[in-house]
């Protein structure tokens, strides 16, 4: 039987989804939990680069189903050093149970998926973001209830995560606006999937226009890990100055709307201090969110 890999949120069926996202809400309302279906098991995680979020989360959450980990940076692989993939793969089926890792290249991903005999876990690629969305929905269902044929307004650069939320709008039914800077817009490729599925995506150019109405703003930091030294920093914040959320921009959208990001934030950047730390933004349960979520994959791949 081939390993249950969770690499995007594009390549499973909304069904699978929605089952993934219930065992979340089920493992985060079990306050005491006496079943650890993971014992036995280790998860190795590999990281490119460093976070917060990704690697606590992914601990905390594969201990409390009884599992173990093991941590891997570049330094303690020998990846730095020619071995290819492909080799690292191999050898890491035969001592771990899943693998998370969060790299750069999509291309490192789908290798190590190619090669590995146990499940691989996508915790973030320059290409996408799909545990952080999963995390997303639970957190939006918790505080607006179910998403489908919901309005969500994304502001901002068209970046990884973006692509994941254009995932999610096709598999969960949402209706997604993205309101980015024309020359950081969304790949085409991922716009004319969307379209091909019958997905509600709309690109506009007016943050705006893009939460009218919409039941949740979302953004995310202009400059990702590792951009900071391709010396386009100054470009990139005068694109994105106009799609900063604010107050004012919040009041564009429905009174009860909320707003997500999925941290680290930069205040007085892509929002302002108003925002974030104020009684719409839902960022600390969608934080937490990630813990919860990312145990009901690892139940999914491993299970």
């Amino acid at each position: 039987m081939p390993a249950r890999h969770f690499l995007d949120l594009d390549q499973f069926a909304p069904s699978t989804l929605r089952q993934v996202l219930d065992r979340g809400k089920a493992l985060k309302a079990d306050k005491t939990p006496k079943d650890r279906p993971l014992a036995g098991k280790t998860l190795a995680m590999l990281f490119d680069k460093p976070s917060l979020r990704t690697r606590v989360s992914f601990e905390v959450g594969m201990r409390q189903l009884g599992g173990e980990v093991v941590l891997l940076s570049q330094r303690d692989t020998q990846l730095s050093r020619g071995e290819t993939m492909a080799d690292t793969a191999r050898v890491l089926s035969r001592y771990v149970d899943a693998i998370m890792m969060r790299t750069t290249s999509r291309k490192n991903l789908e290798e190590m998926a190619a090669h590995a005999t146990v499940p691989v876990i996508n915790g973030l690629t320059d290409d996408s973001h799909p545990c952080q969305i999963m995390a997303d929905m639970l957190t939006f269902e918790e505080h607006r209830g179910p998403v489908k044929g919901k309005v969500i307004a994304w502001s901002g650069d068209g970046n990884n995560v973006a692509a994941s939320w254009i995932h999610a709008a096709v598999k969960f039914g949402f209706e997604l606006r993205l309101a980015c800077p024309k020359e950081l817009q969304p790949p085409k490729h991922l716009l004319d999937w969307a379209k091909a599925q019958g997905g509600k995506v709309v690109l506009l150019d007016d943050p705006y226009a893009a939460v009218k109405e919409a039941d949740c703003v979302v953004t995310d930091a202009w400059l990702s890990m590792g951009d900071e030294n391709k010396g386009e920093t100054s470009n990139r914040h005068n694109l994105l100055a106009p799609f900063r959320v604010d107050d004012r921009l919040m009041d564009a959208a429905k009174k009860d709307a909320i707003f997500m990001h999925c941290l680290p934030a930069h205040r007085g950047e892509e929002v302002t201090a108003a925002v974030i730390d104020g009684p719409r933004s839902v960022v600390w349960d969608e934080a937490e969110n990630r813990l919860h979520a990312q145990k009901a994959i690892l139940a999914w791949c491993l299970e």
